[in-house]
């Protein structure tokens, strides 16, 4: 059974309506701290997938709180990345259903230790529409709205519009010629604004904040496989074994 919030939320004073209803599982004090939103394609290519996860990894060590849509690709690698505890789901369905299924694991860890929020009651299914209120929810609660990846045609690109509606800053990451061209084309008419520098954007943000593991951190930086071996053998296999790392083309990602 959902909750009902029972508290306003002054970010969502951005949206066209503000919610008739709000209903959560998880932690509402995730709501009251610093947000940043990131989203993105659902089809990530490597590069991007790499850079997501360190934005959203490096931010939440800053004690920023990432929130996204729980959608596969970009949304998932965010929220996975933050850590289920400091991340926020805003979901396009009754918090009853688990959708996609594809992420009913990481929605479910997010509903015990972060918070997942929807404006519709449980039974409702998502559909074209809720998508579309959904994005507006999610750039609302951030005070800046990052975008890794985006086609020409992609429903992100709603994300970003709402973001400029709302007279947020829009970031995204450069990419090679004919890839992300909905992003690549706003960049162009100077809408949105590309990370050159992952360091100092980061730490335009603050300093980290949270103790992390030595070999989680390690971990984070992409490494080489044979690099890794070397460095936390017996570690790394137990890691593999686990299914808590993934080896890709000769590197190691976090699952």
């Amino acid at each position: 059974m959902s909750n009902y919030l029972d508290f306003y939320i002054k970010e969502l004073e951005q949206v066209k309506k503000y919610p008739n209803e709000i209903f959560y599982k998880g932690n509402t004090s995730l709501l009251k701290e610093r947000k940043i939103s990131i989203v993105g394609t659902r089809r990530p290519n490597s590069y991007t997938k790499q850079i997501t996860h360190k934005l959203s990894y490096e931010l939440s060590k800053r004690e920023i709180i990432i929130v996204s849509g729980a959608a596969i690709g970009v949304d998932a690698i965010s929220h996975n990345a933050a850590g289920s505890s400091n991340t926020i789901a805003v979901v396009a369905n009754g918090l009853d259903i688990r959708y996609p299924a594809i992420n009913s694991k990481l929605i479910n860890s997010i509903e015990k230790n972060g918070l997942v929020i929807s404006t519709y009651k449980d039974g409702e299914k998502a559909r074209n529409y809720t998508f579309v209120h959904r994005n507006e929810l999610v750039v609302a609660l951030g005070e800046i709205l990052i975008v890794t990846q985006a086609d020409e045609k992609s429903g992100t690109l709603t994300s970003i519009n709402y973001a400029l509606e709302m007279g947020k800053k829009v970031y995204t990451i450069p990419h090679r010629l004919g890839e992300s061209l909905g992003t690549q084309k706003l960049i162009e008419k100077g809408l949105i604004e590309p990370i050159y520098n992952l360091e100092k954007f980061l730490n335009s943000f603050g300093n980290i904040n949270k103790k992390t593991n030595t070999l989680d951190t390690y971990i984070n930086t992409f490494p080489l496989y044979e690099d890794a071996l070397k460095k936390y053998q017996d570690k790394i296999y137990e890691l593999e074994l686990e299914g808590k790392i993934i080896i890709e083309n000769g590197y190691i990602k976090p699952s």
